[in-house]
């Protein structure tokens, strides 16, 4: 964890959030290669200033607590309780020229508040679902002109109704240059970013992504437009900023990626989350966990080597995966295997997402963020190179993956209980098991491989093995 000292400027360039020098798949902070690792129980945190267990400050502190430093948050306000950005006359009508300074006064504390706990903020700047009618959010959204004093349905190219993102795609994401050029309300839009900037440029630990999961229908032009206007307006306050897109297609080889991945220019980083919601996993209507693990992990190798050209920090900002959501979101939360998997696959962050879509920052989510940092506090992560094919597991189809610093250090993660035959160079390792349920570290022993070292997990439930080789001197 970082030791939380700041700099007496704090987005001076070097101190900021930002890919890391020395390998750029990952993240560096306060000139520190960081590993963001996160949970919590709501995506719009800033708009939720009344949290269950005690507020805003008690979730901060529990993710802290528990070695989480990375969170996601939605400038979103369709949830109960929260504000929108504009200020609403006493006849209900909103004035889109004057601000509601009750939602940036939360905005801004929120952000002051995770600074001090040097937890990295991932900002999603357009609220996708909050334009639409299938939440019921677009009725009362002071953007539809139907709710406004600013323009009319006949000055915009807005419409009164967008049931779905889908079926109907909304106009408010064409208003681009390149796209329907509404002038009228892309003013406002863009008045809205600036206002974010003047807050959000004031502080180091912030990175930007345009959309909550962009659907197909809608052209890249939107997301390419605003990562270029949020980097140059920070551009001219002097500041540099990191910006990404999430796109809905959970399969990362269909066409929306190709914004993403042909772009290193635009975008900074690749947003990951929607892999981790698996549909084609789905064997006459039941999820088959295996086949889910598979393309999971196929997606994540997939896009490792799309960037290779250009390494990027590949971010998951989510974790689908609940019991009480549909199955084709998984269920395999319950002991974080996605999360886990992210990180081997060489995953810059690893983030659940808030019930009921995912687990939150419950004791699950707790017990693998803290197993998780006490397992690359002894081993440097930003050294490994995730290997490529799974090990194969005895009596089944068990499988485990490998993080590795080839000859020195490896690490070895076991979704479940088993027996894997792992390929090392010949020689002598230190072994030390890590009970992620438990966030427990067994004694370490030593023992010899020969052309293969058999692994076996001490217990039930999910391990990791940290092997470090001793006898490099005699090599």
């Amino acid at each position: 964890m970082l030791d939380g000292c700041h700099s007496e400027d704090a987005n001076d360039g070097t101190d900021a959030i930002r890919p890391y020098e020395d390998n750029p798949f990952y993240w560096q902070y306060r000139g520190e290669p960081v590993l963001l690792l996160g949970g919590s129980d709501q995506d719009n945190l800033f708009n939720h200033p009344n949290l269950p267990s005690n507020g805003l400050e008690s979730h901060l502190d529990l993710l802290v607590s528990a070695g989480g430093n990375y969170l996601r948050n939605t400038m979103s306000s369709r949830d109960e309780g929260s504000v929108w950005p504009f200020h609403q006359r006493e006849d209900g009508l909103y004035d889109l020229g004057q601000w509601n300074e009750e939602y940036w006064t939360r905005f801004s504390n929120f952000l002051q508040m995770t600074q001090d706990r040097d937890i990295i903020v991932q900002i999603e700047v357009w609220a996708f679902h909050d334009f639409f009618g299938q939440y019921g959010r677009w009725y009362d959204n002071p953007w539809n002109p139907g709710n406004n004093i600013t323009y009319s349905f006949e000055e915009t190219t807005l419409s009164p109704d967008y049931e779905h993102p889908n079926h109907n795609p909304s106009d408010y994401f064409f208003t681009v240059p390149a796209l329907a050029n509404d002038q009228t309300v892309l003013a406002h839009q863009k008045r809205f970013i600036e206002k974010l900037l003047a807050i959000s440029l004031e502080f180091d630990h912030v990175l930007y992504c345009i959309t909550n999961e962009i659907h197909p229908p809608y052209s890249p032009e939107w997301g390419w437009f605003w990562a270029r206007y949020i980097k140059e307006q920070a551009d001219l306050a002097g500041k540099s900023v990191f910006v990404s897109e999430m796109f809905w297609q959970p399969d990362v080889r269909g066409f929306q990626h190709r914004a993403s991945f042909d772009h290193p220019e635009i975008y900074d980083y690749f947003e990951a989350s929607q892999i981790s919601a698996v549909r084609d996993a789905i064997v006459d209507g039941v999820l088959d966990a295996e086949l889910e693990a598979e393309l999971h992990w196929g997606y994540l190798m997939h896009i490792r080597g799309e960037l290779a050209a250009y390494p990027r920090p590949i971010n998951h900002t989510k974790i689908y995966g609940a019991d009480t959501w549909h199955a084709w979101a998984g269920s395999d939360q319950n002991t974080g295997e996605k999360f886990w998997r992210n990180i081997f696959a060489g995953s810059a962050s690893s983030r659940f997402h808030r019930p009921e879509r995912g687990i939150g920052l419950n004791e699950t989510a707790q017990r693998n963020i803290r197993s998780m940092r006490m397992l690359t506090e002894s081993l440097n992560i930003f050294q490994t190179e995730p290997v490529k094919s799974r090990l194969s597991g005895h009596g089944g189809t068990f499988k485990a993956y490998v993080l590795a610093i080839p000859g020195t250090q490896y690490a070895v993660y076991f979704p479940d209980s088993g027996t894997v035959d792992f390929a090392v160079e010949q020689g002598s390792y230190r072994l030390t098991w890590l009970n992620i349920m438990n966030s427990e570290w067994q004694e370490a022993t030593t023992t010899q491989a020969g052309e293969s070292l058999r692994l076996t997990t001490p217990g039930d439930g999910p391990w990791t093995v940290w092997l470090t080789k001793t006898d490099l001197r005699n090599q």
